[in-house]
């Protein structure tokens, strides 16, 4: 007998194309979306629901989770869960905490193909994609560890694809993740309120503007010049940032909406007055905010982390140029939480 099919990889409109296939109501498909993601329940929805219905989702449909194996909290609260999967690969993600909330940051991918030099999870390559329920069911996991271990800070507010993987590499989950996410039956999650991550995967950007505009774009941007950017993102060689930035220039942008730029910090590698000002004629006149990440080193790296006054010298001169900038604050790195530092290599 074949496995069952999780239930966390139908979109609303997936599982009411379900009902209305095997003759059943299909105003189930808002009681079960309810019932299962606004209240986040795992036991079956037997309220005001047919009969048949339940059969037909008790015998079709599972609502495992992946499994939480280590949990790691960092002294500044930051949360990394490594979760393990149905057939024993595993994923890290993180909850990152601000203002007794949290955002939660996702794999999409168990490792990634990308190769970039500055991240810990290209150093064990290309596992697998993650399906949309393996995705869902690590904010589902982290969120039902915060309702025992920290009772009243349940509340995960923004979702950023910045984990394991190149999100746009696995295109149709983290499309179908993204529908369950928003739905406004389920979880009802602000679509501005989704930010997904991309190196500069061309293949996904084509299909970006008219399959999920509205969810915020980031790009992993790290240096202007192509030397040292073919360092840092291999993809680089093959998708040029100036042909990536085309694709980027194209997207429809609501009235608020911005791109965020994500710059690395690495210690004389890209960290100097010339680099800020060539990002600062770069971005300049874009809808463009800019992230500054200073380097957190992980195990085996060559790079090196610049001070925070280089940091603060670079950000002033980006304010030159009239961009908001930001120096992102490091969370977790005490246990490998942070940016780039993610890993599960057996």
């Amino acid at each position: 007998m074949p496995a069952m099919e999780s239930f966390y990889n139908l979109s609303f409109s997936d599982l009411e194309g379900q009902l209305k296939k095997n003759g059943l109501k299909t105003t189930a498909a808002s009681l079960l979306f309810n019932w299962h993601y606004k209240k986040k329940n795992i036991s079956p929805c037997v309220n005001n629901v047919s009969k048949d219905t339940i059969s037909y989702i008790a015998d079709n449909y599972n609502f495992e989770l992946p499994k939480i194996h280590t949990v790691h909290e960092a002294e500044d609260r930051t949360v990394k869960f490594l979760f393990e999967l149905s057939d024993g690969r595993r994923v890290e993600s993180v909850l990152i905490p601000f203002h007794n909330k949290y955002s939660i940051c996702l794999s999409s991918q168990v490792g990634c193909a990308m190769k970039c030099s500055f991240c810990f999870t290209g150093t064990q390559g290309l596992k697998r994609n993650l399906d949309a329920s393996e995705i869902i069911g690590q904010f589902l996991g982290a969120n039902q560890w915060l309702r025992t271990n920290r009772p009243d800070e349940e509340r995960i507010l923004n979702i950023v694809f910045m984990g394991q993987g190149e999100p746009l590499h696995n295109f149709d989950a983290v499309k179908k993740a993204c529908e369950i996410f928003i739905a406004q039956e389920g979880m009802s999650i602000g679509i501005q309120k989704i930010t997904i991550s991309t190196s500069g995967y061309i293949p996904g950007l084509q299909r970006w503007k008219n399959e999920i505009p509205g969810v915020n774009l980031a790009l992993s941007l790290h240096a202007v010049d192509d030397e040292i950017r073919n360092e840092l993102i291999p993809i680089n060689r093959k998708y040029p940032l100036r042909e990536v930035l085309d694709y980027i220039d194209d997207l429809p942008l609501s009235k608020k909406q911005f791109v965020t730029y994500e710059y690395l910090l690495i210690a004389d590698l890209n960290d100097s007055e010339a680099h800020a000002r060539e990002l600062g004629e770069l971005l300049k006149g874009k809808r463009a905010y800019i992230n500054i990440i200073p380097f957190n080193p992980f195990p085996g790296s060559n790079y090196q982390r610049p001070s925070d006054e280089k940091a603060d010298g670079f950000k002033r001169i980006l304010g030159e140029y009239k961009i908001p900038t930001l120096i992102r604050k490091t969370k977790g790195d005490d246990v490998l939480a942070a940016c780039g530092q993610l890993n599960t290599a057996d």
